[in-house]
């Protein structure tokens, strides 16, 4: 009898899963890993929340609209777009997946850059696919005519990037656009921290798709909702290999809520990149290099108090903050992220938290 790894697909024993950020047990940690927010959604989402189940919950026992329909009909509004413009997903990496699912494959590489989102080769893998990856340096320049030479079906860009939040102009994107014959993925889940966004390049090229996630700047990262604008013909192609009811009721209701209150969420993105902004400065005034960043989090190069850096002193300080209850990321698999240290944005009493620690720690550091 033939065991279950003998009867898998040849290429799945082989892959690796995707390790996200530590999900730490307790509440006493001091917890900027993984870019959620700060504060919590608006009020509005638990009054909807709430008012959806105030049959007792009776409601529950229906299956939600199969294709989020409201939703999407809401987002269109939102964005100026046909509703045939647009896709829901569980999180923004439902949508991701959908979208290697048609473009990505053994034949067909999928182009992104390095670094980048570490879920993109996971993807890719599990559809046996094969990839074409473009190396940033340190300038973090977007390399507009590699990514647009690229035989790439499809190219995932994270902008502002990840792990870096360096943000990449919406010119830029363009330049790669005109020149570029496969579809361009361009991955905003920063960008309402950013000043610039591709949404307004859709209406005119029919290769761009846009990716968003209301997990970061809407604080429904529990309820997992995203979403995608493209083409009618790219979002029909998505919605052939989408699951059914992928998207719960009540992350629907939540989903909807959150975008229908945008006084709100103005007020604390407002507030995070002024606590980033001030918390940035203060870090490079020690002498720290950072880049600019135009998303919800901070990429330290942490120097020690010998004035040494180097992957080896960013595994030090992140070690020294977890002795603090502090959990930040760090990156050690790329040569460009291993010296830095990923920091998200935290309260204003969160960033004090960590601040001192990194003082002690520079006072501490043998």
């Amino acid at each position: 009898m033939s065991t279950p790894t003998e009867l898998a697909r040849t290429h799945v024993p082989r892959l690796h899963a995707y390790t996200p950020g530590f999900q730490p047990t307790g509440s006493d940690w001091v917890k900027l890993n993984t870019n959620e927010s700060p504060y919590p959604p608006s009020p509005k989402v638990a009054e909807a929340i709430t008012q959806s189940v105030t049959d007792d919950g009776a409601s529950l026992r229906l299956y939600p609209s199969p294709t989020s329909a409201p939703l999407r009909a809401q987002i269109a509004e939102l964005h100026g777009l046909a509703e045939d413009q647009v896709i829901i997903g569980n999180g923004s990496d439902d949508i991701l997946n959908l979208l290697v699912r048609v473009f990505g494959g053994p034949e067909t590489p999928t182009g992104f850059t390095l670094p980048s989102y570490s879920l993109y080769p996971v993807l890719v893998a599990i559809q046996d696919g094969g990839t074409a990856t473009i190396d940033f340096d340190r300038s973090m320049i977007l390399p507009v005519e590699q990514i647009a030479n690229s035989d790439a079906q499809a190219f995932f860009l994270t902008s502002p990037n990840a792990p870096t939040g360096v943000g990449f102009t919406n010119e830029s994107i363009e330049q790669i656009l005109q020149s570029f014959s496969g579809l361009l993925v361009v991955d905003e889940a920063y960008a309402p921290f950013a000043e610039e966004n591709a949404i307004t390049l859709l209406g005119r090229y029919p290769n761009l798709v846009v990716v968003r996630t209301l997990s970061k700047a809407h604080a429904l990262a529990g309820l997992r909702v995203g979403y995608a604008l493209a083409s009618a013909e790219t979002i029909g192609l998505l919605d052939r290999v989408r699951d059914s009811y992928n998207v719960n009721k009540l992350s629907q209701v939540a989903a909807g809520a959150a975008l229908g209150d945008s006084v709100y969420y103005d007020a604390v993105i407002a507030r995070i990149k002024k606590t980033r902004d001030r918390w940035l400065a203060a870090w490079r005034e020690q002498g720290w290099f950072i880049y600019d960043s135009a998303a919800n989090f901070i990429f330290v190069e942490p120097r020690d108090a010998q004035g040494l850096i180097g992957s080896e002193v960013a595994a030090s300080l992140f070690e020294y903050f977890k002795t603090r209850r502090i959990l930040v990321r760090s990156f050690p698999n790329h040569a460009l992220t291993a010296p830095f240290l990923r920091i998200s944005v935290g309260t204003d009493d969160e960033m004090l938290a960590v601040d001192q620690a990194i003082q002690a720690w520079l006072k501490h550091d043998p």
